[in-house]
């Protein structure tokens, strides 16, 4: 379904039909509404291009949550675990 913004919204806002597309693309991918690709899809643009665009309006492009971080966490620890039997395995 089309989404139509009539010229005078875009003309009070300052803004051309692909500068729209990025501000929603970038709102709706701030809100978790969209991942990254189909928002930089939205936009028109490549992932970097989109990349850029949300650091430029102080938009994290990866989000670190508190799942990610212990299963990170866990992962490192694990990786210290092989070092430390790789190390015992050559003595």
């Amino acid at each position: 379904m089309p989404v139509i913004i009539p010229d005078e919204t875009l003309k009070q806002a300052g803004l051309t039909e692909k500068e729209a597309l990025i501000e929603i693309a970038c709102r709706l991918f701030d809100a978790d509404k969209l991942h990254l690709w189909p928002a930089a899809q939205l936009a028109g643009m490549t992932r970097g291009e989109f990349e850029s665009a949300l650091i430029s309006r102080g938009i994290a492009v990866h989000r670190v949550d508190e799942q990610y971080l212990k299963h990170e966490l866990a992962m490192s620890s694990r990786s210290w675990e092989f070092k430390a039997d790789d190390e015992h395995r050559r003595q």
